[in-house]
């Protein structure tokens, strides 16, 4: 991540890692506003130092079943990221704020945790540390239509 965000500046306004997939809500340099890009980047560093650290067999045909992605598997791929991502450009204040909430939510609505501060991989933490948010955030007040189906 440090080496994307050197290379690609960026902002992360929310970010929450689930078991099965990641939620983030990024601020872009105006004079570059490629998602594409850093995601690539992200995903591939990943990947590489996950290989690297022995946390994925090296031989992707005796784990087939192993990664989000059986048939990128198959190509020698991971296979733990999908080969997309839900992009969306938030044009007012309210709908960048419904959002982040809606991140910082989302271990509560998979019913992962009953709130949002008991879920450890997430942005939440660093915001109430640092005096963005109350200790007692819930997120319950913002209302959007956004984000994947229930």
């Amino acid at each position: 991540m440090a080496l994307t965000l050197r290379d690609r500046p960026f902002e992360i306004l929310a970010w929450v890692v689930l078991p099965d997939h990641v939620h983030a809500v990024w601020r872009l340099p105006d004079d570059d506003p490629n998602y594409s890009q850093r995601w690539g980047r992200i995903k591939s560093r990943f990947s590489r130092d996950a290989r690297r650290a022995g946390l994925v067999p090296p031989d992707p045909v005796g784990v087939a079943n192993g990664g989000v992605n059986p048939a990128l598997r198959r190509k020698g791929e991971l296979g733990i990221w999908q080969p997309r991502f839900w992009e969306h450009h938030c044009r007012t204040d309210r709908d960048l704020q419904a959002h982040i909430a809606y991140c910082l939510m989302n271990p509560v609505k998979h019913g992962l945790v009953a709130r949002p501060t008991d879920w450890m991989a997430s942005s939440i933490h660093r915001d109430i540390r640092l005096g963005r948010l109350p200790a007692d955030w819930s997120g319950d007040h913002i209302k959007g239509n956004f984000g994947e189906a229930a």
